[in-house]
């Protein structure tokens, strides 16, 4: 038996209408069409659809059978050809995001609320992208767009600027080196550096300063919180290197202090990894529209 999408509408159609003629008129086919239809349908079965001689035009056991397989199916599709249709419009879709910058969830949850409520059609997800590789991941579809700070020349990857900030040192306002204009590499041989617990490649305060000048600290302490490595700072328990707006905007008392790294400061730019055949695609455009939008209004209040 061969059935297709327009025979289970066609049942539904005359179970809603209670008749042949007003089904024909819903389906837009005509009466005679419509009784062919069903003769080819029994005739394939091999049993009637509905009680003949009875009005309203009845279902048979068979007829209910196939009725409740039309109002399980036919939702179904139409769902489906509802999210197919977002896809193209671009309204709907995934969005998975990998972060590489562990400092970046603050700055990025109020992005997504806004873009949540612009787009609740699209899934969004925020893996933490310090925890596996990705850009790799991002190749094999497994995430949609990395927050980075580090661009490759990568095929098939685009790589749009979002903000940029300057890694800055932060000591009690008491430790010797407040009282320095600026941080160099070798100041940190005596020190204990309070760090996120991240991989030191992937740390603005080794990959730009220390590795290059092979300078080892005296320790390393590693924290998640942002807050708690401001209050170790505060208390003198150790030296740190956060960006520039992140010490602004979680500035909760005067017991520390920033400066530069080097003579000139250090500057670094954050990215948005995307595919480049997504790139495009309104909610993604959005988002990172959203992105860059956020970063201003937060380096304004830092500056303010």
């Amino acid at each position: 038996m061969h059935i297709e999408f327009r025979h289970l509408r066609t049942i539904k159609a005359i179970h809603d209408t209670g008749g042949l003629a007003r089904a024909a008129d819903t389906l837009n086919i005509t009466q005679s069409a419509l009784s062919h239809q069903i003769k080819g349908i029994e005739d394939q079965a091999g049993v009637e659809l509905f009680v003949r001689r009875s009005k309203p035009l009845k279902l048979s056991a068979a007829g209910k059978r196939l009725l409740k397989a039309a109002e399980t199916i036919l939702p179904q599709v139409a769902a489906l050809e509802a999210e197919f249709e977002g896809l193209v419009a671009g309204s709907s879709g995934r969005l998975h995001i990998a972060i590489e910058c562990h400092a970046c969830f603050e700055w990025l949850f109020p992005v997504l609320e806004a873009f949540r409520k612009a787009w609740p059609d699209v899934d969004v997800d925020i893996r933490p992208g310090l925890a596996f590789d990705a850009m790799p991941a991002l190749r094999k579809e497994e995430v949609d767009l990395v927050v980075s700070s580090d661009p490759e020349d990568l095929p098939g990857t685009d790589f749009t600027p979002l903000f940029d900030y300057e890694p800055v040192f932060v000591a009690a306002a008491g430790h010797p080196l407040a009282q320095k204009d600026f941080i160099e590499a070798i100041d940190f041989r005596s020190e204990n550096l309070i760090t996120y617990p991240v991989d030191r490649a992937r740390l603005d305060i080794f990959s730009q300063l220390l590795t290059p000048a092979k300078v080892e600290p005296a320790s390393i302490r590693q924290v998640e919180l942002t807050a708690v490595i401001l209050l170790l700072v505060a208390s003198n328990r150790g030296v740190a290197v956060l960006p520039d707006w992140v010490v602004q905007q979680v500035r909760y008392n005067s017991d520390y202090v920033t400066k530069p790294l080097t003579k000139t400061g250090l500057t670094r730019r954050l990215y948005a990894a995307t595919r480049d055949g997504d790139t495009s695609l309104p909610f993604m455009a959005h988002l990172i529209r959203l992105a860059k939008q956020e970063a201003v209004k937060m380096q304004r209040g830092a500056a303010a």
